[in-house]
């Protein structure tokens, strides 16, 4: 693994493989009463949030802590933070308490590699999502469902997503989930076909290792997983499409439309979902529907790569135990190894 985790692409099949299988074992543990590990005892994490994201803070927040880090929490208030100045100093200060990884999430392209390559500080930088640009975990979530899903939890191990036929329907051109999940779908041998109007799509978006198509319903008979993507009005300054109810009419996922999907095809939504707008209640409150999956598989997902990028290459949960004196405090423990008295 490498030392940073700025974005989907830098991840080779082996690393994203790796990973999920990771978060497999870190997915097991969250089935226990007690849902944590001593991995991460004294080394410290920041979560450096210049934008507001309540459901990516609290999902890296809940990794974090179940991996026993500590966490400090930092939300820059305020547009005014920019790139540069301002960010090197909230690195040297960073870097100044002694932090072990900073998760970022910043407003502008290009902030996460800037802190990861600027010498500013010496700690584990993970993308939490710049810009429109990339949101590896995001990524790294929604591969790791798709994977459970349709190939299997225990047959999926060691397994990529060759050949499985993935479409991402919506607003494109202002999200980075679609970017991140191109990259990365690509990497582990899926189709991707995008399903958006003209509007909605990036500049250069033919250069992407993908399908293009402006026809949902011809995409959905061949779907393995179908992805809806939340129409970003916040990201919007221009009038993008004519009206919602036209934009529902044609991208939308209704039950009419997803009884055209194959019998296993799954739906899923990084949320937050619209409802009424690219998704109906009846879709998303269905069974097919993955939404509330991807919100506990981004907590493994997450658990994986803090662990993989300050833990080390030992088991992340060994099930045997060492011979250990209570009475000694200086007997070091392994700091991989989960015990049964832990567990109680």
């Amino acid at each position: 693994m490498q030392r940073h985790l700025i974005s989907a692409a830098d991840l080779t099949r082996d690393d994203a493989v790796l990973i999920l299988d990771t978060a497999e074992e870190m997915a097991r543990v969250a089935d226990r009463p007690i849902k944590k590990l001593p991995t991460l005892r004294g080394r410290t994490v920041v979560n450096l949030f210049f934008e507001d994201s309540t459901r990516t803070r609290i999902s890296f927040e809940a990794a974090e802590k179940r991996l026993s880090a500590d966490v400090i929490n930092f939300t820059a208030k305020g547009s005014s933070v920019s790139k540069g100045e301002s960010l090197k100093d909230t690195a040297q200060t960073l870097e100044a308490m002694g932090v072990d990884a900073v998760v970022i999430r910043h407003g502008a392209s290009g902030a996460p590699y800037r802190l990861a390559t600027s010498g500013w500080i010496d700690a584990a930088v993970i993308n939490a999502g710049d810009g429109t640009h990339q949101h590896p975990t995001q990524a790294l979530l929604d591969a790791f469902t798709m994977r459970r899903r349709l190939v299997g939890r225990d047959a999926g191990l060691g397994q990529d997503l060759d050949g499985k036929r993935i479409t991402i329907v919506g607003d494109i051109l202002h999200g980075r989930v679609a970017r991140s999940n191109v990259d990365l779908l690509h990497t582990l041998g899926a189709q991707v076909t995008l399903v958006a109007p003209p509007t909605l799509l990036p500049v250069g978006v033919e250069t992407w290792p993908c399908e293009v198509s402006y026809d949902l319903d011809s995409t959905l008979p061949k779907s393995d997983a179908v992805m809806m993507l939340r129409v970003q009005r916040e990201r919007m300054n221009a009038a993008f499409f004519p009206t919602e109810r036209e934009y529902s009419r044609r991208y939308g996922l209704d039950g009419d439309r997803m009884a055209r999907m194959p019998e296993h095809a799954i739906v899923m939504h990084p949320g937050p979902m619209v409802r009424g707008m690219e998704i109906t209640a009846e879709v998303a409150d269905s069974d097919r529907c993955t939404a509330i999956e991807q919100v506990a598989n981004g907590v493994s997902i997450r658990m994986a790569v803090l662990y993989l990028l300050l833990g080390g290459n030992e088991p992340a949960v060994t099930h045997s135990r060492p011979p250990v004196s209570h009475h000694h405090p200086s007997d070091e423990r392994s700091a991989h190894t989960i015990s049964a008295d832990e567990e109680k």
